[in-house]
């Protein structure tokens, strides 16, 4: 493994209240919140649905790059996911050892040129080197995915 194959990756946040925290990520900043109803202000996704937003993005980030190193044109992609979550550590019910217990994600392809069997094979590749669905998925997360083309 070379130097350059490893990174430090840096947050910091100033909490001014119990639910929110002003995020600083390189020169970006962003809040996390609660809900008003959970006694937020609601300036930004809770944490939980920062961590379902993150496997989107980097679900759309090593897509593109899986069909480039495959010479594939990939087009623009539309993502969803929903994500089954289990509340009991949030609420300090009990303790759960996997709170995502299920994320069913669809993909859309459209405006590229790829066959399906083309959008298979990105999709197999996307699972084997994306870092948020490897976290997810060695957490104990079952993720069901769906690709089509548009």
């Amino acid at each position: 493994m070379s130097p350059q194959s490893k990174a430090v990756l840096r947050a910091a946040a100033v909490c001014p209240s119990h639910s929110r925290s002003d995020i600083s990520v390189r020169d970006l900043s962003f809040n996390i919140d609660e809900p008003v109803e959970r006694g937020g202000t609601n300036t930004g996704p809770t944490p939980t649905d920062a961590a379902i937003a993150a496997l989107v993005g980097c679900t759309n980030v090593i897509a593109h790059k899986c069909a480039g190193s495959l010479g594939f044109d990939v087009g623009h992609l539309a993502i969803d996911a929903k994500c089954y979550f289990n509340r009991g550590g949030v609420t300090l019910a009990e303790e759960v050892e996997v709170p995502f217990e299920k994320i069913i994600l669809n993909v859309k392809s459209s405006g590229g040129k790829v066959t399906q069997e083309q959008l298979d094979q990105i999709a197999t590749e996307t699972g084997k080197y994306c870092p948020l669905s490897k976290l997810f998925l060695n957490a104990g997360t079952e993720i069901e995915q769906s690709w089509t083309l548009e």
